[in-house]
Parts: C-alpha cells; structure tokens; sequence
C-alpha cells in the first residue's frame, strides 16, 4: 500500500473485499445460499475499513463467529477478521488493544463453541480440511497468530508514524532555534558594527563642533548614512527571511572597508573575486569581516589592519592582521568572536583569532562545493 493515495487505497480496500468474498465462497464447503450471504457479509464492509474501522469491525466479528460456528469457513473468516482489525489498531493504542481482545475473544468463543456444543458446525467441514472441530488447539493458534499479527503490524505502523511526527517536530524546533541564533548574530553584528561607527563618528562631531564646523558637518552625515545603513539592516534581519541578506562580494567588503577608513581604521586591502563562491559563503565571510573590522577599531592600537581575501579550490580563506602592542590582551572570546566560529562552523570550516607575526590575527577558512559555486 506504499505510495497508495486515499482514493488508491480505498479501490485496493474494494478489491480485497472482492477477494474475501471469493475466497470464503470456494472455501466454504458446499456452493450454497448460506455460503454466498456469509461470504458476502464478511467480506463487502472490508472496502470501507478505512472509512470506517470501528463500525466496520463491529460488523465482521459477529460475522465471522457466526460463519465459525456454521462452518461456511475458517481460514477467510480469520482474515477477514484480521483485516477489519488493522485499520482499527493503526488509530490508537487503546482502540487497538480494545480491538485485539474482542477480535480474539469473538474467534476462540466461536472455535469454543464449535469444539463442545454438539452439533456444531451447522456445516460439517469436508475430511482432511482443519477447522475447529477437526483440530481444534492448532486452529486456535493459527487464528491467534493470524489476528495477532495484524495487530503488531498496525502498532509497528504507528510507532514509526508517531516517530516521524516527532522527528519533523524536532527538526522544525531545530530549525526555529537556528533561526533565533542567525536573527541573533545577525543583529549582533549590524548593532555592534554601525553603533561603533557612530560612536565614533559622534565623538569627532563633538570634538570639532566649535572649531572646524565642516568636519563636523561631515561626521554627523557619516552618522545619518550609517544610522539608515543600520536600520535597513535591522529591518532585512528581521524581515524574516530564511537567508541571512547582507551585501555579498566585492561591493559589500568595499562597503565596509570604506566605513572603517572613516572611523580612522588604516585598512589595506588584498581582495579576491567572490562571485565563483556560493552566496551563503559570501555572506558569512562579509558577517566575518565586518566583525574583525569592529574589534580592530575597539582594540587596534593602533587601528591599523591588513585585509586579504582569497579563493582556493574549494575553499575562501579570509585573513584580517591588525596592530597590536606588545603589553595589550586580546583577551577572551566575545560574542564577536563566537559569532565569527558559529558562522565557520555553518560550512564545516576553520576560525583562528590569535596573535601571529604583525599582531593579531583572525584567519577564517570556509569551504564550499565547487561545482555548486555559482549559488
């Protein structure tokens, strides 16, 4: 029934009602009205098992203990009873178990009946055919097997449903913390980057408000082009977008290169082509560089740092060394830098922040695909 659709399952209900039918008629023991109307009502309420399998189990058990005890069939009474008993037990654990003992409870006290009640069956079986009167224990056993087995398929069935369901709950629960983590570093990173050029920017104002009125006018502009900047930024993190948007390649590092120059950070740049590299690729090694960006101008002393992209088969490697004096700590790892490994560790890359000949250095690798570069 794998890959059935509900109309295709209901059409393969219909057929096997058609084969239960024909079964129980050429395994009954004489071709006869009883045996065609027992027949016809164990099998026709299996096309609507699906439909409804309360009501549809309901019907057969009475069913098939009547043609039990009449003799019209065994074998397609215990299937039919097993069918009807499946659709049943896939809806719930209590409602399978509740069927479990009534099916069983209906085919043995029927089985029961025909061992010790004289005459019963009403229809003797023919010789060498097994039924409850001929064997009596291995009948029982096979029906109990038979029905059983329905049972453990069904809740075998509905375990792994209930496992998928949860599964795709603990992926989509996953993928919303994700989700969380982004908008957070996302935001880190735009709020940290442009509050700091503002500062900045703000602090020249203020120093040469009364003296060089041109300058100052200068820098209050920077903080209305940052301060939009910023806001535009914000608003596309929180936009809800399932990729985090930043000004991918040469445009956006150019953008911020030009931002940290004009906040007094000396920055010389080596800058590979980034449009063979993936866009997520891009995007986090703009996040990076922004970041390394905002430390040099909080801890460079002085703000001084060197930048150099580069693209090698398979991989974009990104170095920012800036100045550092010989008696200063870098210090722990911030939510900058955490940010920064959370953003290398996306793509299965490496991060280095440490000190390294010319002062410190952040050194991130981000490998990709490449034959699925031109994302």
């Amino acid at each position: 029934m794998v890959g059935l659709g509900p109309k295709g399952l209901l059409v393969a209900d219909a057929v096997i009602a058609g084969v239960v039918v024909v079964w129980a008629v050429l395994r009954a023991p004489a071709l006869d009205v009883v045996a065609v109307v027992s027949a016809v009502a164990l099998g026709v309420p299996l096309a609507a098992r699906r439909l409804r399998p309360t009501a549809v189990l309901s019907t057969v058990l009475p069913v098939g203990a009547a043609a039990i005890a009449v003799g019209t069939g065994t074998e397609s009474t215990v299937v039919a009873v097993a069918l009807a008993l499946h659709p049943v037990a896939l809806s719930s654990f209590r409602s399978g178990a509740l069927g479990l003992v009534a099916a069983l409870a209906c085919v043995v006290t029927a089985g029961v009946a025909v061992a010790t009640v004289p005459g019963l069956p009403l229809v003797p079986a023919p010789a060498g055919t097994e039924s409850f009167a001929t064997n009596p224990v291995s009948t029982s056993l096979f029906s109990a097997v038979v029905v059983t087995g329905s049972w453990a398929v069904a809740a075998a069935v509905r375990t792994r449903r209930r496992h998928r369901a949860e599964l795709a709950e603990s992926r989509t629960a996953r993928a919303v913390a994700e989700e969380r983590l982004r908008i957070a570093r996302d935001i880190h990173d735009v709020v940290g980057h442009n509050l700091s050029l503002i500062a900045m920017k703000a602090a020249v104002a203020n120093h040469v408000a009364g003296t060089r009125p041109d300058e100052r006018e200068a820098a209050l502009r920077g903080i209305e082009q940052v301060s939009r900047s910023a806001l535009a930024d914000v608003r596309t993190v929180l936009g809800g977008l399932r990729e985090p948007s930043a000004p991918a390649g040469a445009a956006g590092l150019d953008r911020l290169v030009d931002d940290a120059r004009s906040a007094g950070v000396d920055v010389t740049v080596e800058q590979a082509d980034l449009s063979g590299t993936p866009a997520a690729v891009r995007i986090s090694a703009y996040r990076i560089v922004q970041e390394a960006l905002t430390n040099v101008r909080r801890h460079g002393r002085p703000p001084r740092c060197h930048l150099v992209t580069a693209v090698e088969p398979g991989r974009l490697v990104i170095s920012v060394v800036s100045a550092l004096d010989e008696d200063t700590d870098p210090g722990r790892d911030g939510h900058g830098l955490l940010g920064m490994r959370e953003r290398v560790a996306l793509h299965g890359g490496t991060l280095r922040a440490g000190r390294a000949p010319g002062g410190y250095e952040v050194r991130a690798t981000l490998p990709f695909e490449p034959d699925a570069r031109h994302g």
